[in-house]
């Protein structure tokens, strides 16, 4: 066998790999079955959001879960999103507006906010959502379902991306987030075992059984993480506690970004922090990538003069994500942008990794 199809075989595996571990993959159910429906609480920090509320707010409104409280809270925002939320939620007592504390020393804004918010919350679970999100109706209880189901105490999963809301760097680089998902992390691992090393969460979808939350100290032991979502999900693990990631991006949708510079600083924000700040972690990431992602696309050209099996690297590569696409019930149209999404990824690590401070929503870490 010559090197070129041990190569083509290579690439096909990362194909069946990536269709084996998605099996893993908790779906919702579409019609959840509750024997009992306890109180829960949707808490939603917000800083300056006031473009996201509208949207927010009719979508917890539309919720079909009766036994509900929302706690909406304003983080020292500088704009609008108070007066928005205050006007937005009249009438309906389900709402409950809160006024942010000062940052106190020592915590991460949004963590800060979160910590607030469980600490007046009064329901059973707890179910942590970000402002630019949109919540399908029966979304609670399919995630109670899945809770009660799996016995699991936290449930977590990554959203679906609103396509015309992001730019382009948003589109090369917001849809890889299912990709690493389904092909790096061992789902069957992650999903059935408590091993730290295999976690992943995303704060879009945090639900807590509040017992479990409070038990291994709720958002006060992760303060001055920056990536709080993962390292409150292992803490989870740490203290004998399952967790479910579920598919849940047909039924939370993020409308995250909207400049190509939020997408940037928002990246940057979390690479470098999510690869333990390695910098041989990025390297090993810069190698494996560049040649099985990046380099099929300058390969691919030789098909023309060398025979069809140039072009099939990249072929394999396109299936791969759209197959992720396909999965997470998503437009499959971004799988062609993979080679330059990995591109821009690769560049995103070193930029992460150079910065000395990061800045979001006008706050300052380092």
């Amino acid at each position: 066998m010559e090197r070129r199809d041990v190569m083509i075989v290579v690439w096909a595996s990362f194909f069946i790999w990536t269709v084996f571990n998605s099996l893993f993959l908790i779906p919702l159910p579409k019609r959840p079955q509750i024997a009992t429906r306890p109180l829960v609480s949707v808490l939603v920090p917000l800083r300056n959001e006031e473009r996201n509320v509208v949207r927010l707010v009719r979508s917890l409104k539309q919720l079909t879960y009766e036994s509900v409280e929302f706690l909406l809270l304003d983080d020292q925002s500088t704009d609008r999103t108070y007066e928005l939320l205050l006007k937005e939620t009249k009438g309906d007592n389900r709402f409950q507006i809160r006024k942010g504390k000062p940052l106190a020393d020592g915590w991460v804004g949004k963590v800060h906010a979160c910590h607030q918010l469980a600490k007046q919350a009064k329901g059973a679970y707890l179910f942590f959502i970000d402002a630019d999100v949109e919540l399908k109706p029966m979304v609670i209880e399919q995630l109670l379902a899945v809770a009660t189901t799996y016995d699991a105490k936290l449930v977590t999963g990554f959203p679906s991306f609103h396509p015309q809301s992001l730019p382009l760097v948003g589109k090369w680089l917001v849809p890889l987030q299912h990709f690493f998902i389904l092909f790096h992390l061992p789902l069957y691992l992650a999903n059935y075992t408590n091993m730290r090393a295999t976690t992943a969460a995303h704060g879009a979808c945090l639900f807590f059984e509040r017992a479990a939350y409070e038990a291994i100290g709720g958002h006060a032991s992760v303060k001055q993480e920056i990536v709080e979502d993962v390292m409150i999900a292992r803490r989870m693990k740490s203290c004998g506690y399952r967790v479910i990631l579920a598919n849940v991006s047909t039924h939370i949708v993020c409308y995250m970004y909207e400049t190509n510079k939020e997408v940037w600083s928002g990246f940057i924000k979390n690479v470098y922090v999510g690869l333990n700040r390695s910098p041989l972690f990025v390297m090993i990431l810069t190698i494996f990538y560049g040649t099985f992602y990046v380099a099929p696309l300058f390969i691919a050209p030789f098909a023309i003069t060398k025979g069809w099996t140039y072009a099939l690297p990249l072929v394999i590569v396109i299936m791969q994500k759209a197959y992720v696409e396909w999965k997470t019930e998503r437009s499959i149209s971004t799988c062609y942008w993979m080679p330059l999404s990995v591109a821009a990824f690769i560049v995103l690590m070193y930029a992460s990794m150079r910065a000395k401070r990061y800045e979001w929503k006008g706050r300052t870490y380092t």
